[in-house]
């Protein structure tokens, strides 16, 4: 495993990392003791930064991470999010004492005295335009509560503009092969404020993977079943808003590039470390087999330039028509 500096946090983290969505909730049936063999096997593989939030399981991901750190000795960083626990999730909500309150409540579930990185998890875009909030997050580092702060965005103008406010040190943003305007707007100002780039939904939500068929089952309370057109919260969340039978085909178009003796996924989350603007690229994991084929995209040689404009060549001809304008 190889370890990039994360922006302005100074924190060196793992180039693969450990998404704790799918072992809180919305991705289907879970079980813990599968969940904690998966983190476990992060650390025994060189994993150093774990993502989760507070409404992933309604903190039943952070708990989990929690036991971890009872329970093994390396040490490790954590990053949750604030802000989805609010109902109607409005601007308005975005209070000093609503904050303190997810704050806290995070503190407890992680069993820590001071979070390693907040962020907002996608607030709406009044939040970020107005940045009164990143005073309040100033206040709560200024207290010891918090170390760094970020935001996890929706789109290439809310992290542009997020970043304008020099606290923020992180952004966390959807990027892989089927989105690729944050590399093409947004990773030169990142590089120039120092602001560290989590890549989240690096997979697609397991199109890149290879293994979604037509006839793929998902249950019911799995988001890639209830979200398809953004239903219960932003589209590009699910599929990076990419229509499903265009993503299948996409691909099948993206299949030929891949090397012999690497998988799709692997394949997927290299293009993604090449990148060198990315800190991390954070996919998920619910066993340890998963961990295992996600870290090994770390150690694998860097893709040739026809490959990297293979893929640029399925996204403009297949995805940039979707999903460009959106996000």
């Amino acid at each position: 495993m190889h370890d990039r500096r994360l922006g302005k946090t100074g924190y060196d983290v793992s180039a693969i990392s450990f998404g704790a969505w799918a072992i809180g909730g919305t991705w289907g049936a879970v079980d813990d003791e599968e969940s904690l063999a998966a983190l476990h096997r992060a650390l025994d593989l060189g994993i150093n930064f774990f993502d989760t939030a507070d409404v992933y399981g309604d903190g039943h991901s952070e708990r989990l991470i929690a036991r971890l750190r009872r329970e093994r000795n390396e040490p490790f960083y954590v990053a949750t999010k604030a802000g989805r626990r609010l109902n109607p999730h409005v601007a308005s909500g975005y209070t000093r004492e609503n904050l303190r309150g997810f704050v806290e409540r995070s503190l407890r579930n992680l069993e820590q005295d001071a979070l390693d990185l907040l962020q907002l998890h996608c607030p709406p875009p009044e939040v970020i335009e107005r940045g009164e909030v990143f005073g309040i997050l100033d206040e709560f580092k200024r207290e010891g509560l918090l170390r760094a702060y970020g935001v996890s965005v929706e789109t290439v103008g809310e992290a542009l503009k997020a970043t304008e406010h020099e606290g923020v040190a992180t952004i966390q943003i959807i990027f892989n092969a089927f989105r690729l305007k944050p590399a093409e707007e947004f990773f030169a100002a990142a590089r120039e404020r120092d602001v560290g780039i989590l890549a989240r939904v690096p997979l697609a939500s397991g199109l890149l993977t290879g293994k979604l068929r037509r006839d793929s089952q998902f249950a019911e309370d799995d988001h890639r079943n209830f979200n398809r057109h953004g239903e219960a919260f932003d589209r590009g969340e699910t599929f990076s808003g990419v229509d499903y039978e265009t993503g299948l085909a996409a691909v099948e178009r993206l299949r030929p590039l891949v090397p012999e003796g690497m998988t799709l996924a692997q394949f997927a989350l290299r293009w993604i470390l090449m990148f060198p603007e990315v800190s991390c690229a954070i996919p998920g994991a619910r066993n340890p087999a998963q961990v295992e084929g996600n870290a090994a995209a770390a150690d694998l040689p860097p893709l040739t330039p026809e490959q990297m404009q293979g893929v640029r060549a399925v996204y403009d001809e297949l995805i940039r028509p979707q999903v460009q304008a959106l996000w």
